[in-house]
């Protein structure tokens, strides 16, 4: 088992209390009212939160990638919607940038995003491609030193904020060799004529967080916007998303542990014929396996981002990155079902967190690679044909 350091759990203290102070009492109110609270955000980012893996020389912290994952578990612990919005904000908005990036195209947008300012979005999804990447239909063609950029994108968390600068999205912008498409990152700047930011989603859960369709209708912007190589989308997308399902993991570890403590609360506090609920074994039990699915997860997803910071090999942190996503998000859904059974009723309502947290959970089984896209994952690593 991963054991963390003392200044990681330092760390974790300073986000506990900033969440406890700065989220704890309002959430309610904006999950009722699906309001993105851009003033929190940019809580967050004086904070430090945003730039925690981003370096000094653009305002950065220069930490590792465990420090990301405690704020990512100590955030979704009070709240779902904003630790997917500094999971999304990191690890799909700035770590494109900052791995993929020019030092022109970092120099413009990192220092903002970095500093909470602004915030970066990722336009990978689409109607007919999500886990299958290579479906992509959104297209962009190179015409006298632009790129022209065509099609929609699906499910895009960060990406019509008022403070939403920039979304990296994905295209064919050819055909290679073999016959398959040739895809690339193209960053598309907010405001850019033909680039439409279409009304929110009505989500289950995730209330208080930002996600949109977008529409790309002749959108043009400079050759030089091109992130990375060209070409190279694919492979980008693959390596954003190994750090995005540890961080998943992570989101997922705080929906746990808020279910584990909140029934421990509850079970104490609630009595039926003379006695706490939690002095009955059938509750007694049920919060138990709360405790194991909590260290179980959090096991296996800080030993993925001791991997990732240890500069692991690509295939190695693939697999446990998997492992750790599939275990903590399966748990997650499964801790939010036993919390509402402990809460009886009161589950049920939605003055009590734990609907909150029930409704949020079942997402974390389908963003960044679905369970069933894991589990492939984790049996090609066993060498295993499946396809």
């Amino acid at each position: 088992m991963t054991t963390l350091s003392r200044e990681h759990e330092e760390f974790r203290s300073v986000v506990r209390e900033f969440a406890a102070a700065e989220i704890a009492p309002h959430i309610a109110a904006w999950d009722k009212k699906h309001y993105f609270p851009v003033e929190v955000v940019h809580k967050m980012g004086d904070l430090g939160l945003f730039g925690l893996t981003a370096p000094e020389e653009y305002g950065g912290a220069g930490a590792d990638f465990t420090s990301l994952c405690v704020a990512i578990e100590e955030v979704g612990r009070v709240d779902q919607s904003l630790g997917i919005t500094l999971e999304a904000a990191v690890g799909l908005g700035i770590n494109p940038i900052l791995t993929f990036g020019t030092p022109e195209q970092k120099g413009a947008w990192l220092p903002d995003l970095v500093a909470g300012r602004s915030l970066a979005a990722f336009g990978l999804t689409e109607p007919g491609a999500g886990s299958d990447a290579g479906a992509t239909r959104t297209r962009a063609e190179l015409r006298d030193g632009q790129w022209v950029v065509n099609g929609t994108k699906q499910f895009i968390t960060n990406s019509g904020a008022t403070i939403t600068s920039v979304v990296a999205v994905t295209a064919r912008t050819g055909t290679r060799d073999d016959g398959r498409p040739e895809l690339s990152s193209i960053l598309v700047p907010s405001g850019t004529p033909g680039f439409v930011v279409e009304p929110p989603y009505d989500k289950l859960g995730w209330h208080a967080s930002d996600t949109h369709p977008l529409t790309f209708t002749d959108v043009t912007v400079p050759e030089g916007n091109l992130l990375g190589e060209r070409g190279r989308g694919f492979s980008q997308f693959l390596a954003t998303l190994d750090d995005g399902r540890i961080a998943i993991a992570a989101l997922a570890v705080g929906c746990i542990q808020a279910c584990l403590e909140l029934s421990v609360q509850y079970a104490g506090e609630r009595t039926t014929f003379g006695v706490p609920i939690g002095a009955k074994q059938g509750v007694a039990f049920q919060i138990a396996d709360l405790v194991v699915m909590a260290e179980a997860a959090r096991a296996l997803t800080y030993h993925a981002a001791a991997l990732k910071d240890a500069g692991a090999p690509a295939s190695q942190l693939t697999r446990a990155a998997a492992v750790a996503k599939l275990y903590a998000t399966e748990s997650a859904v499964s801790a939010t079902r036993v919390a509402t059974q402990v809460f009886g009723g009161y589950g049920f309502m939605e003055e009590y967190p734990i609907a909150r947290f029930y409704r949020d959970a079942k997402i974390l089984e389908i963003g960044e690679g679905t369970s069933e896209v894991q589990r492939l994952l984790i049996a090609r690593s066993l060498g295993l044909p499946v396809e």
